[in-house]
C-alpha cells in the first residue's frame, strides 16, 4: 500500500469500503475517514506526491480519477461524476489541476 506509515490500514480500508458503490465518493467524508485530515503540511505534501503519479506537481483530472488506487490496488475508478466534483473543489485557481497548495487545503476542508 503507498500510503503504509502514513495512514492506518484499518482507517484506509474503512474509507475505502464507505465508497464502494458508483457515485458515493465525497472527499470530505473520505480524508477524515482515512485519517488524511488530521496529518501535518509536511505528511499531506508526502500525500500529495504519491497521488501526483506523473510527477507534475500538479494532480490532473487523469490522476483523480485513479485517485482510490492509491489507497488500495484493485480499487475503483471514480466515477466521471465524482472525477470532476473532486477536481471542481480542489481547483481554486481555475487551471484544470490540483496544486499541492489546493490539496492541502482540500484535505482539511
Amino acid at each position: 500500500m503507498a500510503f503504509a506509515g502514513v495512514l492506518n490500514d484499518a482507517d484506509v480500508t474503512a474509507a475505502l469500503d464507505a465508497c464502494k458503490a458508483a457515485d458515493s465518493f465525497d472527499y470530505k467524508t473520505f480524508f477524515k475517514t482515512c485519517g488524511l485530515h488530521g496529518k501535518s503540511a509536511d505528511e499531506l505534501k508526502k500525500a500529495f506526491t504519491i497521488i501526483d503519479q506523473d510527477k507534475s506537481g500538479f494532480i490532473e483530472e487523469d490522476e483523480l480519477k485513479l485517485f482510490l488506487q492509491n489507497f488500495k490496488a484493485g480499487a475503483r475508478a471514480l466515477t466521471d461524476n465524482e472525477t470532476k466534483t473532486f477536481l471542481k473543489a480542489g481547483d481554486t485557481d481555475g487551471d484544470g489541476k490540483i496544486g499541492a497548495d489546493e490539496f492541502a487545503v482540500m484535505v482539511k476542508k
